[in-house]
């Protein structure tokens, strides 16, 4: 197969018929509003992908989204090296409502906090929420890099939102203000709360939800039980095995989503 012949298909998947019936594979998440005519030019670093990586030119299509307006069909109007400003043509998906679940997470190593934060988006968490716990090894966390990771996994999944990123907090501070209409699903690795699926027998679908994840190495044993008294959590386990913090994070999302998000749902 010759070196360049996926990104030759590529092109060829984004060339745009002028019967507007088209849907680009290249996906991007912009800041601009998106109306039917409406230009976008977009940053520098957004421009050189386009025509330097995926090798677009004018005329060819992608799909825009911004969070507000649902999902965009656009054509490239100009383009150069360092700067590039589409023309939007027609709506794809409207935009819907989604799952409404946070995600509470001790801060990782570097890479494992990436990964959690990619795999999060991919799953639907609607806010991801690094907090201190008394374990807690990582001191620092890069919201930029978390962010630019959570834009690339939702373009990759087809999302129509990007999920908030709140600034890192000690758990106890976070907790303190916690909303009295969202349960707090504690993932407890004491080994003594109910299985996740008998915890949430009875749950309404759509209701708001968080999710809180320990450090590696659990949380402190006077931690865990202050957290366990307060009125709005709900204790759960994740099964016989002990998971690493990432891995829990991420069987817990995929729990609630299939008990009382939208995996509920058939995929358009």
């Amino acid at each position: 197969m010759p070196e360049n012949s996926s990104i030759e298909h590529t092109e060829a998947e984004n060339r745009a018929p002028q019967d507007g019936s088209y849907q680009p594979r290249t996906r991007l998440y912009v800041e601009a509003p998106l109306a039917a005519a409406a230009p976008v030019e977009l940053p520098t670093a957004q421009a050189h992908y386009l025509t330097n990586v995926m090798r677009l030119k004018a005329g060819d299509g992608v799909c825009l989204f911004n969070g507000r307006d649902g999902e965009w069909r656009a054509r490239i109007d100009a383009a150069t090296r360092k700067s590039c400003r589409l023309v939007v043509d027609g709506l794809l998906r409207a935009q819907r409502a989604e799952p409404d679940l946070w995600l509470l997470f001790a801060p990782l190593k570097k890479a494992r906090t990436d990964y959690l934060a990619e795999k999060a988006t991919e799953l639907g968490a609607s806010l991801l929420w690094p907090v201190y716990t008394r374990r807690t090894v990582a001191e620092r966390v890069n919201l930029d890099r978390l962010r630019a990771t959570a834009i690339e996994a939702a373009e990759q999944s087809e999302r129509l939102t990007l999920p908030e990123l709140r600034e890192p907090a000690k758990l106890f501070d976070a907790l303190q203000g916690w909303p009295a209409d969202r349960r707090l699903i504690l993932c407890d690795e004491s080994g003594t709360a109910k299985p996740i699926a008998e915890a949430l027998t009875g749950a309404k679908p759509g209701d708001p939800y968080g999710l809180l994840i320990g450090p590696e190495g659990g949380f402190a044993a006077d931690e865990l039980d202050a957290i366990r008294k307060l009125p709005f959590v709900i204790p759960v386990g994740l099964g016989p095995r002990v998971l690493r913090a990432d891995t829990a994070a991420l069987a817990g999302l995929a729990c609630l989503q299939a008990l009382v998000g939208d995996w509920r749902q058939s995929r358009d």
